[in-house]
């Protein structure tokens, strides 16, 4: 794949490029700032872009504005955003449109090598990943959302297909048939909302939904 990094820390970026070019992707650029940053992706129009959220001058949410922007301009782009914080928000506003190719991992992750190339390479086919971390915050929020009308193992469900998984991953993991986890995934969209579509975005739209249970905390 061709990748795009936009990572201010000198070293930080080097890794990510060296981790990507090892596992045979080609990096046709970096940035360490906003503007940079936008102005690769329009010349360079990868396949994929792994951007920090937070970039200079102010380090709020820049990476995530640059990510929305490039979208924008190019609908589809799929991009992975790194953040030293859980803000499930970043990944929402990504989400908002409808589409997939989105993933949002805490730094932390990066140094599982596979896991990271993993979320990658799903949200270059245009998946979702979202970091496991994320995730459980989401599913241990107290206050009442619509996941409280999903089953336990609805629960479980929902949380692993807002990591990226599909449904054979899933039924690798709870150890159950794909038929089931089939069953359980209707379930899922027909309790949080989801109704078929001709976009075909109904994991993305669920995950969405799954994002805003809590409202952004």
């Amino acid at each position: 794949m061709r990748i795009v990094v936009v990572e201010d820390l000198y070293l930080l970026r080097d890794g990510l490029v060296r981790l990507l070019q090892a596992y045979g992707h080609e990096v046709v650029a970096t940035a360490g700032d906003g503007p940079t940053a936008l102005r690769v992706l329009r010349e360079h129009r990868p396949d994929v872009a792994v951007v920090d959220v937070r970039l200079p001058p102010t380090f709020s949410d820049e990476g995530l504005q640059v990510a929305l922007r490039a979208r924008r301009d190019r609908p589809g782009l799929p991009v992975l955003i790194l953040s030293q914080h859980i803000e499930q928000l970043y990944a929402r506003e990504l989400l908002a449109e409808g589409s997939g190719g989105v993933g949002y991992l805490l730094k932390d992750r990066v140094f599982d090598a596979e896991q990271f190339i993993e979320a990658v390479e799903r949200v270059a086919r245009g998946g979702t990943s979202l970091d496991p971390a994320v995730v459980a915050k989401i599913m241990n929020a107290g206050s009442a959302s619509p996941l409280d009308a999903l089953t336990a193992r609805e629960r479980d469900v929902i949380a692993l297909m807002a990591e990226g998984l599909s449904n054979q991953a899933i039924a690798r993991r709870l150890f159950l048939s794909e038929g089931a986890i089939s069953k359980h995934t209707t379930a899922v969209f027909a309790k949080l909302g989801v109704d078929a579509d001709v976009s075909g975005n109904r994991r993305v739209r669920a995950v969405l939904a799954f994002l805003g249970a809590t409202g952004g905390a």
